[in-house]
């Protein structure tokens, strides 16, 4: 028997193993790499691809906008971080950026997260029988829309009818009157399941409709919600924000600036600050951009505790009860299965960022209500991540990682920064009503905008690799969202416009690739360009030369520089001798008599509008713009 301190001992055949130091230091044999030196061959890269960077510059030029005022850069060390891990504290402890839990406090009792699915559909049978399904197969609380549109507030009781109140949490939405449905439907009891709400979001609505509310309302129906512990009045849905066009600062810093709205009017209403604190769950934004959303979820939690800080409210009252969703900004109508990763990416991100309760939208959301296989697949993502990937097990997975420490710190800093703003200007009601949060979030949808027309945020399935052969799914239409106040966006909304105009013309538009050189240099930007017009639902014949026109109109050259110098002002002038009045080159070179150019970060929107327009004269302008004719 051999130990790790006495090897075994030879034979005649095996000879023994070297004895192993005491200490072993992992590359101890070789000097201790420097960030400069780390600096010195990101230039040298960036050199080889054309740019020309010193080495002292290649963090910021490598630097990536994740929110409003917050970048990435590419590395990040020890002293990028600093403090930060320490300060960052303990799980379940102020100020709770690792989280609300300590533990389940029962080594008996799995880690997970409560699984909320969300419900809205008008067919009071059909929504019975998926709450049930739903409950039976992994779910652990509901969230139910109530009102026009929507599950009928008179039908809360025969959607509930069977449900264990006791075991599982119910959340409604709907305002007063869905407010006071559930607890006139669960007057006297005395066992309901911890973790349910009422949903009463005033300010949610104004931003949504424009229109000022009564916050006065909350504190009475507080005061019933008490005789329920564990109830909650209020939901403050910072996904308002988000899902107008807000970065990950604009939606903390609104949903701080609302919940401190809440808090005002509780107390008011007679809540000592405590009761007030417990009145409040937070609904925010889960994106698939997967450690932005985590360091969201951890920096929105420290801002929380600040404020319960400075309110005066015990350390166990600060914690900021949490329901992550998955963005309806993300979701695509084309392609919408690459939806179930993106879901699955932000739910990762959810738990991993320590959200208490987190809700997946089904992956056709974004195309009406979802079906029963939808709603399957939702539920499923979490119980894999939950049941088979462990993700529950270690509390903070993230906490100490550089990286997400200097993250988290910058998003609370910048929402912290934006949340006073708000406060300076008189409260979230004052700036709705004076438009500095319209203001504000249009201008950063703006700049998220340009990076989606640009490619450079990037969207699988419909600006990059679209499916021209697609069948969409079809669904029965969902209730119209309040409109009035902030818009509601989606990132991928402008292209599938395109293409949802070019698909109706029969025969499908075309461009044609005309293609210079053999196979081996021309497919890379002969493949380029079809993907960049399959995503605006153009067909891209391709052939040698101008030989293939065959009477289509826009045409682009695809080949390498070399060829382009040799005969590409010769293709221009044939094609457009053989009929074309559009010729685009995939490249930057220049040639004489190309209308433009297709290239990384090229406006690939702008691109398709102007093919468009001679394809399709008088019908398609740029998404959004005046010029868009229906």
């Amino acid at each position: 028997m051999s130990t790790p301190d006495r090897p075994a001992p030879a034979t005649a055949d095996v000879p023994a193993p070297p004895a192993l130091p005491e200490d072993l230091v992992l590359a101890g044999d070789f000097p201790p790499a420097t960030r400069a030196q780390w600096r010195d061959l990101v230039a040298g890269v960036l050199r080889r691809s054309g740019r020309d960077v010193a080495p002292e510059a290649v963090e910021d030029a490598l630097r990536h906008p994740v929110a409003t005022g917050v970048t990435v850069g590419p590395l990040y060390t020890a002293e990028d971080a600093g403090e930060l891990p320490a300060l960052a504290g303990l799980p379940g402890r102020p100020p709770f950026v690792r989280g609300s839990r300590a533990g389940s406090g029962d080594p008996g009792v799995p880690a997970r997260w409560d699984v909320r699915q969300r419900h809205a559909d008008p067919d009071v049978v059909r929504t019975t029988e998926a709450v049930l399904a739903d409950l039976e197969n992994g779910v652990s609380s509901l969230w139910l829309v109530l009102g026009a549109g929507a599950v009928p507030v008179e039908a809360l009781g025969r959607v509930l009818d069977g449900v264990l109140l006791d075991l599982a949490p119910v959340a409604v939405q709907g305002g007063v009157a869905a407010a006071e449905a559930f607890l006139d439907l669960v007057e006297g009891r005395t066992d309901l399941a911890a973790g349910g709400s009422l949903g009463l979001d005033p300010l949610g609505v104004q931003a949504a409709t424009g229109q000022p509310q009564d916050l006065t309302v909350l504190a009475p129906l507080a005061r019933r919600a008490q005789t329920h512990p564990g109830l909650r009045t209020v939901v403050v849905d910072g996904t308002v924000f988000a899902g107008a066009g807000g970065s990950v600062v604009e939606e903390l810093g609104c949903a701080t600036a609302a919940g401190v709205a809440y808090l005002r009017a509780l107390t008011e209403g007679g809540l000592d600050v405590d009761e007030a604190f417990g009145q409040l769950e937070f609904r925010l934004s889960a994106g698939a951009d997967q450690f932005t959303t985590i360091a969201a979820l951890r920096a929105a939690r420290r801002v929380w505790d600040r404020v319960g800080e400075a309110s005066g409210a015990s350390p166990d009252a600060r914690v900021q009860r949490q329901h992550a969703v998955t963005s309806d900004v993300m979701v695509t109508r084309h392609d919408p299965w690459v939806n179930m990763l993106r879901t699955t990416v932000a739910c990762f991100a959810a738990g991993v960022g320590g959200a208490d309760v987190v809700t997946v939208q089904p992956f056709d959301a974004a195309l009406g209500l979802p079906d029963a296989f939808a709603r399957r697949i939702a539920r499923n993502t979490q119980s894999l991540l939950v049941e088979e990937g462990a993700l529950a097990r270690v509390l903070d997975p993230a906490g100490g990682s550089w990286y997400v420490e200097s993250l988290t710190a910058a998003l609370a800093e910048a929402a912290w920064a934006w949340f006073t703003e708000i406060e300076r200007a008189g409260g979230l009601a004052a700036a709705l009503a004076d438009g500095l949060v319209a203001e504000r979030v249009a201008a950063v949808w703006a700049q998220r905008a340009d990076r989606v027309a640009h490619r450079t945020d990037p969207i699988t399935g419909v600006s990059e690799f679209p499916d021209p052969a697609e069948v969409l799914p079809v669904r029965r239409p969902a209730a119209v969202p309040p409109s009035g106040g902030l818009p509601r966006v989606r990132a991928a909304a402008a292209f599938e416009e395109l293409r949802d105009r070019v698909e109706a013309v029969e025969p499908r538009p075309a461009v044609y690739l005309a293609t210079i050189g053999p196979a081996a240099r021309h497919t890379a930007r002969a493949g380029f360009a079809a993907n960049l017009f399959a995503a605006g639902g153009l067909a891209t014949p391709t052939g040698d030369g101008a030989s293939g026109l065959a009477g289509a109109t826009v045409a682009c050259i695809c080949g390498t520089d070399r060829d382009y110098a040799a005969s590409a002002a010769d293709l221009a002038a044939e094609l457009r001798a053989a009929g074309a009045t559009q010729v685009w080159l995939a490249g930057t070179t220049e040639v004489e008599g190309v209308d433009g150019h297709l290239h990384t970060g090229c406006d690939a929107l702008a691109v398709l509008t102007t093919v468009l327009a001679e394809l399709l004269p008088g019908q398609v302008g740029r998404p959004g713009s005046e010029e868009v004719q229906a």
